[in-house]
Parts: structure tokens; sequence; C-alpha cells
């Protein structure tokens, strides 16, 4: 909607969209985010937004340095690049 999108611009946010014709483009952020609800915030109640703010900030630096994953070879993500990018260099 265009007006939606002149709202958002007007309050300086810029909206996140897939390319036109490609619904994979946000399939990673999904699943990044099914994956933090299914393992912080589904049977957990936080009673302020702080609370919450401090619990999503902790699970993103859990999954960024410390969450293994069978895809990363049993790697956390940072692990991971920081790996990859070493092999590059050696390259």
């Amino acid at each position: 909607m265009k007006s939606y999108a002149k709202k958002l611009k007007d309050h300086g946010i810029f909206q996140s969209m897939s390319r036109k014709g490609n619904c994979l483009d946000n399939s990673p952020m999904e699943n990044f985010f099914g994956i933090m609800k299914q393992e912080m915030y589904y049977g957990n109640t936080y009673t302020s937004l702080e609370e919450l703010k401090t619990a999503v900030d902790e699970f993103i630096i859990y999954y960024n340095y410390k969450r293994m994953k069978s895809k990363l070879d049993w790697q956390s993500p940072v692990t991971y690049k920081e790996q990859y990018q070493q092999n590059q260099a050696a390259a």
C-alpha cells in the first residue's frame, strides 16, 4: 500500500521486503524467529518490556556465539564464519 509505505518513510522506517516474485528472500529470518520463539519465548512469561528486550538480546548473543548447528559442522555461526574467513585467507 502506497499510503502505508509513505507513513513508514515519513517516520524514518525502512520497509523490509523480499524481491518481487521471490518468496525465499525472507526465509532465513523466518527460520531464526521461529527458533527464537521456540527456545526463549514460548513457555516463558515476561513481566516488562525491559525483561523481554534483555531476553531477546541474550538469545541473539547465545544464538550467534554458543548455539551449535548441524548445518555448520556443529559450530556456532560466529565460529563457522571465522573459520570460513581463515580458510579463504589461506587459499
